[in-house]
């Protein structure tokens, strides 16, 4: 009897542990090249050993864009994800769905404001995580794209590996000397830019701002400015690249592509996130350095990268536990192992106060471009109908690039797409305001 009721008593004690933790899932993607997938479920591990109040069940989700499908299908279904690490400029469109809660409850029974905790991460990337002074999006790892380039392919072209090129003439000057061709065939390209899809509407973005125009509203989910001056002057850029002054390859070029180019000596300067830092740096057999992306008016940079949301349809208990979760992901102390895991910036100052920190950027100079560069950033293109939008414009800046339309005429069809695609938005909003 007496071992009957021990094992009672330890029955009961298990099953009170197990309705003690609260169980939640955690959906993430994997934006770039590497081993992310693997890091972040370590990275949960840890959390899930430092505590036993909640239990997170990592779940890879794919790219950006499939993270973003997967997570309104699970709201629709009434099975949403606790915790969703969502393309940072998807936060204002769950914000006008109302698919994502504020957290200025949470934050407050920490006992902070919304200003104060947003107050806490860089500059750069608080408008992209907030809507109408509301935080919607927590940043946990952020990105701005740059100049990748060949130490030895600098080298072998005369050029100085310690002055990249600062503007656009500069930067087509310098690819001209790095092109090599034997007959018609590209041997080795002065550049490839990533220009597949979520890449290209983020580099063509940041080459509209550095042209000297805004690319959408940054006040108002409603506008873009797909056929101004400043937008088709970036894409006349990127198609002189190719056609005219033939330093980059025709058509489109994926992350892989480029990648595998710069590695093998195909391609002497790469555009790509500086999120992909980590995975160059392990894979890149050469010396390479990086630097700002080249200007035109003015230096400008796109804040790309992710942040965490609690989606709607979870109840009190686990948005808790989900906040405990996204505290313990931003904390100094993680994101700033996350950084020098991936190469993404950390959004959270403090982790560059952290002496492992300050030994990173000392050891590897490259890893501090971003964060310079940030003096510069600006919000991430964020609209209703967000993929929709940016494909309209992807769509077209891809057939530039592939020669089968002129920047002017694919500027004008990327807008008239756009306007339909937001019209539903613009009706709700701008059109029934009162007379």
């Amino acid at each position: 009897m007496r071992q009957l009721l021990l094992a009672a008593a330890a029955l009961l004690s298990v099953g009170g542990t197990a309705q003690a933790a609260t169980d939640i899932d955690f959906f993430f993607p994997v934006p770039v090249q590497g081993k992310l997938a693997i890091e972040m479920t370590r990275v949960v591990e840890g959390f899930n050993a430092s505590q036993s109040d909640v239990h997170v069940t990592p779940v890879y989700t794919g790219s950006y864009d499939d993270t973003n499908l997967k997570t309104r299908a699970a709201i629709s279904a009434g099975k949403p994800p606790a915790v969703a690490l969502m393309s940072a400029n998807f936060i204002r469109e769950y914000a006008i769905d109302q698919k994502a809660v504020s957290l200025d409850g949470l934050i407050g029974k920490d006992g902070q404001t919304p200003q104060a905790f947003i107050g806490q991460f860089f500059p750069a990337v608080r408008p992209n995580a907030t809507e109408d002074g509301h935080v919607y999006g927590v940043p946990f790892h952020n990105s701005t794209p740059i100049l990748y380039y060949s130490v030895e392919a600098f080298q072998q072209a005369g050029l100085d590996p310690e002055k990249p090129p600062v503007t656009w003439q500069e930067w087509v000057d310098d690819a001209k000397k790095l092109t090599k061709h034997d007959g018609d065939h590209l041997v080795q390209a002065g550049v490839e830019i990533v220009s597949s899809y979520d890449y290209l509407g983020w580099l063509t973005s940041g080459l509209a701002m550095s042209n000297g125009g805004d690319y959408f509203n940054h006040g108002w989910g409603g506008e873009v400015y797909y056929n101004s001056p400043s937008t088709i002057g970036a894409v006349q850029f990127l198609d002189d690249l190719v056609h005219k002054h033939q330093v980059m390859p025709e058509g489109v070029i994926d992350a892989s592509a480029a990648s595998s180019a710069f590695f093998s000596g195909r391609t002497a300067m790469m555009v790509a996130s500086t999120g992909a830092l980590g995975y160059v740096r392990d894979n890149m057999k050469k010396p390479f350095k990086v630097a700002f992306m080249p200007r035109a008016m003015r230096n400008a940079a796109p804040i790309g990268g992710a942040s965490l949301l609690i989606p709607t349809g979870n109840s009190p208990e686990r948005q808790q536990a989900a906040w405990k979760l996204i505290s313990y992901l931003t904390s100094p102390a993680v994101n700033g192992a996350w950084s020098r895991f991936t190469g993404y910036f950390a959004p959270r100052m403090a982790a560059y106060d952290l002496p492992e920190m300050k030994a990173y950027l000392a050891q590897d100079p490259n890893a501090k471009v971003a964060i310079d560069q940030l003096a510069y950033g600006e919000p991430w293109f964020a609209t209703f109908n967000t993929v929709g939008v940016r494909k309209a414009l992807e769509d077209q800046v891809q057939a530039v690039l592939s020669g089968k339309a002129k920047p002017a005429d694919a500027m004008a069809q990327a807008q008239k797409d756009a306007d339909a695609l937001l019209r539903p938005y613009v009706e709700q909003t701008a059109l029934k305001l009162p007379q």
